[in-house]
């Protein structure tokens, strides 16, 4: 007989490909037996697993598409029979006042409530990445968001850390905000803030995190609601909801093989640092010039050209990150959508034609590249693996350019990740092949 497919308990939208497996991660850790797809799949095949993720490439397309691919992937998901609904954001909540934050998820909660109907949260806090919640301001390790390398982003630039203020300008609900000094008191206690703040008409609820019990916290009082949207922090505290608990083992992969890069877009000030500390060692790089793509450089043959005469046994990379002021002088030369769309293409196909040349483990830095490299890839749904690092798994995936191999990817958010990430990475494949396979 053939065994019962399990029906899921959560499923989650989340705005980026890093993101996704940010979550995903978050999730399998905490005991959940996790899917993740790649935009919404087009089979209404039941899926085998506690929780479901769909990656979007929504975090920074025009609000309307936004909406409209959350709105796809919600119906998706209740077809698949979830409980509950969680719209997944960035740690540092990276949007704008048009959006797509508050436009995400003022539809999600018409589509579950009715027009301007329902209640939900809004909290990016991830303390295991340093990013906190506090009277709720925005903090990135000891530095207000608005202070942090955050300011300078080139797509989302956010220069205000009260996230009540952001929030409110671009949801049409009032927007409220819990305490730490009630997360502190327990789920209880969170719980009766929410009410309260219903009954005042409020909608949307920044919710107060400073450390991973606070989270836990906020998740036993988030039972039953209908819609969360939060970071990836606020996962560890859902799935004992479910009466699940936290495992010490993972899913194993494949063992590794073929040859290590890592292709990076993001010009977040971690990523600068550990592109920085990978040339630092010694390793091979290639940097894009994108004012020299823009002008009708083959960058992309040179870089490939570049890249197989790398024969060592260690990593390579190539990147377009760069500084903030760099990276203003080639959005005002191309604009800034344009700018971003010629660099993600270019490395989409730089890493297309690795992979083609043998390239088995890779690791993408950013989210709107990883969106790229994915696509490209052909990849439609990921394993998720051993953490690397907080919020960075290594997932194992399937591409018609190699079919037949396992294919490792770690996509990296440009925020996440210690100094030597990119050159560390690697040195957890070696384990894959002993690694306990979690039930």
């Amino acid at each position: 007989m053939r065994p019962a497919v399990r029906a899921p308990r959560l499923g989650c939208i989340a705005d980026d490909f890093t993101g996704a497996t940010d979550l995903a991660n978050n999730l399998v850790r905490q005991g959940m037996v996790t899917v993740q797809t790649i935009g919404v799949p087009a089979s209404d095949e039941r899926l085998d697993a506690d929780a479901i993720v769909v990656a979007l490439k929504s975090r920074t397309i025009p609000a309307a598409d936004a909406v409209q691919q959350s709105l796809q992937a919600l119906r998706w998901l209740q077809a698949q029979g979830v409980e509950q609904v969680y719209f997944k954001y960035c740690s540092t909540f990276d949007s704008t006042p048009a959006g797509n934050i508050g436009p995400v998820t003022d539809a999600l909660l018409d589509a579950l409530h009715g027009p301007d109907q329902g209640f939900t949260i809004a909290c990016p806090a991830f303390p295991e990445n340093a990013r906190t919640v506090f009277k709720g301001h925005l903090f990135v390790g000891d530095q207000l968001l608005s202070d942090s390398g955050m300011r300078q982003h080139p797509l989302t630039p956010m220069t205000d850390a009260n996230l009540v203020r952001v929030m409110q300008a671009q949801t049409r609900r009032r927007v409220g905000l819990v305490a730490r000094d009630t997360v502190a008191r327990g789920a209880d206690a969170v719980r009766g803030a929410f009410a309260t703040l219903q009954q005042q008409g409020v909608g949307v609820a920044i919710v107060d995190a400073v450390d991973n019990a606070d989270l836990h916290a906020i998740g036993a009082a988030l039972k039953g609601l209908p819609l969360v949207t939060a970071g990836s922090g606020i996962a560890i505290g859902l799935p004992a909801n479910w009466g699940l608990q936290a495992r010490t083992t993972t899913s194993a992969l494949p063992p590794a093989g073929g040859r290590c890069a890592v292709v990076s877009g993001s010009c977040s000030a971690a990523t600068q640092a550990q592109v920085a500390h990978f040339r630092q060692l010694g390793l091979p790089s290639f940097q894009l010039d994108a004012l020299a793509l823009a002008a009708g450089s083959d960058l992309v043959a040179d870089a490939l050209a570049w890249a197989r005469t790398q024969c060592g046994a260690g990593p390579f990379l190539v990147y377009a990150t760069a500084e903030p002021q760099a990276v203003r002088a080639v959005q005002q030369r191309l604009g800034v959508a344009a700018a971003g769309e010629l660099v993600e293409q270019a490395l989409a196909r730089i890493a297309v034609g690795l992979v083609e040349g043998g390239v088995r483990q890779l690791i993408v830095a950013g989210g709107e590249t990883s969106g790229a490299v994915v696509q490209a890839l052909g990849v439609d749904r990921m394993r998720i693996g051993p953490q690397i690092a907080p919020g960075v798994p290594w997932t194992a995936v399937e591409s018609n350019l190699c079919p037949g191999e396992p294919l490792h990817l770690a996509l990296k958010s440009g925020n996440f990740g210690g100094t030597d990430f990119m050159s560390q990475a690697f040195v957890m494949t070696q384990a894959f092949g002993v690694l306990e396979t979690a039930p």
